[in-house]
């Protein structure tokens, strides 16, 4: 799986009107020549560069560093393309707030009018959501979730969640493409400002966790909150990152009946239990390290930096033949456009901007 974090400044309100219309008439062109000239699964795959998709929201001419660039541009996308996908042959699904709960009912609705059987995708869409909500608790409520998809099941995801302690979003981005599980290792391409501790169930380091955890949601429920009580008298260290206050005991119960019920093979399935949300993974996770002396990784996964790199060589230096390449990909786009020259001139100026700023 290829994924990537981007980290931004939490900004409130929403695009003016004439601003929203030139953006989504800018984003329907330039993505009807990308799909012309590279294909609709090539134009899933710059989605899923947070670097890309920052420079193209500027190209549109939203304000790069602003977290109301996923929301308008992912919303541009879908107005600009709805009634083109036999031509693009993409399908966009959600949104934020309230529309992002509607994306498995769009889902079914565009896969009923292609003939393609949606269960693939309506799963990817909530392990996605459910992996950043709760599998990885670093801090960001989601509150807005993206799905693109083509006629031959390749997707991509677009998610946002905001910190309102800290006035950051964090933008996260899935692609399809190579994945083997959703929750071991799925970030590629991570880039952010800051980073603090995360329960991160999908780290490497956090095998063992996962396992114990599987281990447990098989275990008769009752002999397992007999095993809480015993350790609750415990006293963890004060920096420990979970607490036994996370613990609800009725709650965990209920939902171990369900996992017991159900006889989940590993953390996945796990994780995909209806009821099962972040106080669970937490409380799950303290309970497979005190029990089963296995430890979850804390490691937020993300980097202090853009994919391409950043100007003072941190934390690697700026791959520029990549850096050249989505100022090509994104400048071929724009000149083929049908759009009014001077709004291309707009647009070129703005990306250049952007690219000079980075």
């Amino acid at each position: 799986m290829r994924r990537g974090i981007a980290h931004l400044p939490l900004h409130y309100g929403k695009a003016p009107v004439w601003l929203f219309e030139r953006m989504t008439l800018l984003a329907r062109e330039i993505t009807r020549v990308l799909v012309a000239e590279f294909g609709p699964e090539e134009v899933l795959r710059r989605l899923s560069d947070p670097f890309w998709f920052q420079a193209f929201g500027c190209l549109l001419g939203f304000d790069w560093h602003s977290s109301g660039l996923t929301t308008t541009v992912c919303g541009a996308l879908k107005e600009g393309l709805r009634g083109l996908e036999g031509e693009t042959e993409i399908f966009i699904a959600g949104g934020k707030g309230r529309a992002s709960r509607n994306t498995p009912q769009e889902i079914e609705k565009y896969c009923d009018r292609i003939s393609l059987d949606p269960a693939h995708l309506i799963y990817a869409s909530r392990m996605a959501a459910k992996v950043d909500s709760s599998a990885l608790q670093d801090g960001y409520q989601l509150y807005h979730h993206t799905f693109f998809f083509t006629p031959q099941g390749k997707w991509c995801v677009i998610q946002q969640g905001m910190n309102p302690t800290t006035r950051y979003a964090r933008r996260y981005h899935w692609l399809n493409e190579g994945i083997k599980d959703f929750v071991c290792e799925p970030h590629q391409a991570i880039c952010c400002d800051a980073r603090g501790v995360a329960l991160n169930m999908v780290a490497q380091e956090s095998h063992g966790a996962r396992d114990a955890v599987a281990a447990l949601s098989k275990e008769d429920p009752d002999r397992v909150i007999t095993e809480v009580r015993r350790i609750e008298g415990l006293h963890l260290p004060a920096r420990h990152p979970i607490q036994f206050g996370d613990l609800n005991v009725k709650r965990l119960h209920q939902i171990l009946l369900k996992t017991y019920e159900r006889g989940a093979k590993d953390f996945e399935e796990v994780l995909g239990t209806p009821g099962v949300g972040p106080k669970t993974i937490r409380a799950l996770a303290l309970i497979a390290e005190l029990i089963y002396g296995e430890r979850p990784s804390f490691r937020d996964p993300a980097r202090f930096s853009f994919a391409h790199g950043g100007k003072d060589g941190h934390p690697y230096p700026v791959d520029r033949q990549t850096y050249d390449r989505s100022i090509d990909f994104l400048k071929k786009g724009l000149w083929a456009t049908k759009v009014d020259h001077s709004e291309k001139l707009k647009a070129m100026r703005r990306l250049n901007t952007f690219f000079s700023f980075k």
